[in-house]
């Protein structure tokens, strides 16, 4: 096995400065990561799409977001786990709730109700054993509208195209290629100043995902790298704003409705693996 391993790992480096001699941007060894880590950074997504499965069978119209807050709290707490967003950069809060025109960064209060025919991303982020895990999903509550379906259906492609097109020994590039060519063709506009992040060791590493792209740019995807792509798009225009009072909650500029998906997958040689499910 451990043969195996330092074949694996040599294969890598070489190819990785042979893609580096052709002129292409690659990685640092440093965001390969290695078996051991995998399997803890596995560990902790499980615990994550857990957390997410018992928002969804609890989440209901009238509760506040607040409440969503206990939950992931609580479950998070009862796996053994701790909520990586709690205290981060001062965030004051367990998980973030984002409501129809807020785009991200949603913090969670007894005030704000879920409403009939409300969209709501839910976004969780856990530390296990120090490894790190986030994703997120979009919940309807009640009778949604058609309109509002259509955008949550439509990020739900853009975030599984996007995933398809992160093939080994590809670009970055690829996937906002994908996701932007998605959404626009739908009418929608994609959120630009936001994007996916490395992760496992840290809750945000190298490298950034844009969700907009050329294809066959930017940094090279090498098997052992692990990431989210997380499309935020928006039925008007692109543009976002960010709450001055609070510091954290991102809202569309026109006022219109967002939504976002996020899934964090595992670079390899057969394909990407989402381990967030």
């Amino acid at each position: 096995m451990v043969v195996l391993e330092v074949q694996m790992n040599e294969y890598i480096k070489n190819m990785i400065e042979k893609y580096r001699l052709e002129g292409h941007s690659v990685p640092d060894m440093s965001l390969i990561k290695t078996p051991k880590q995998i399997e803890k950074i596995k560990a902790a997504c499980k615990i994550n799409t857990a957390v997410l499965d018992y928002v969804e069978a609890n989440i209901k119209m009238g509760m506040s977001t607040q409440d969503i807050d206990d939950l992931v709290s609580s479950f998070t707490k009862e796996s053994g786990a701790i909520c990586a967003q709690l205290g981060y950069q001062g965030f004051p809060k367990s998980v973030c709730t984002s409501v129809n025109e807020e785009v991200c960064h949603g913090i969670p209060s007894r005030l704000k109700k879920l409403n009939d025919g409300d969209i709501i991303n839910v976004d969780v982020s856990t530390i296990l054993d120090g490894y790190y895990a986030d994703a997120s999903r979009m919940f309807e509550i009640g009778n949604v509208s058609e309109e509002r379906k259509r955008l949550v259906r439509v990020t739900k492609e853009c975030l599984q195209l996007g995933i398809n097109a992160a093939q080994a020994w590809g670009n970055i590039g690829d996937i906002g290629a994908v996701i932007s060519q998605h959404a626009r063709k739908n009418g929608y506009s994609v959120v630009t100043q936001l994007g996916g992040h490395g992760i496992g060791l840290e809750f945000h590493e190298e490298p950034f995902v844009s969700h907009v792209g050329i294809k066959g740019t930017g940094m090279l995807l090498v098997p052992g790298m692990i990431f989210t792509i997380e499309p935020m798009i928006n039925v008007g225009v692109s543009d976002v704003v960010l709450d001055k009072y609070n510091g954290w909650t991102i809202y569309t500029r026109d006022g219109k409705d967002s939504a976002q998906v996020e899934h964090q997958i595992l670079i390899t040689e057969e394909g990407p693996e989402i381990l967030t499910y």
